[in-house]
């Protein structure tokens, strides 16, 4: 299973590490996934989802699973 955000689509960035003599070194900077589990009101259901602790914070501003997707939309 991919580390990938269900939401966001948030991935993981792949970046250099620079030495001191400027060698570059490939490394991956991956992303803060949760495992929650979220209840939306208007169908509910709960719904186990692997989320990054952006989207868990847009999703407690905006009080419901069903509110992000209307201003969202899913990400595939």
């Amino acid at each position: 299973m991919a580390r990938t955000c269900d939401l966001t689509g948030k991935r993981r960035q792949v970046n250099h590490k620079v030495s001191h003599s400027n060698i570059k070194t490939k490394t991956l900077k991956q992303p803060n996934l949760q495992t929650k589990r979220v209840f939306d009101p208007e169908t509910g259901q709960t719904v186990k989802l692997r989320l990054s602790t952006k989207a868990i914070r847009t999703l407690d501003k905006m009080g419901s699973l069903s509110k992000f997707l209307r201003k969202y939309g899913p990400q595939a």
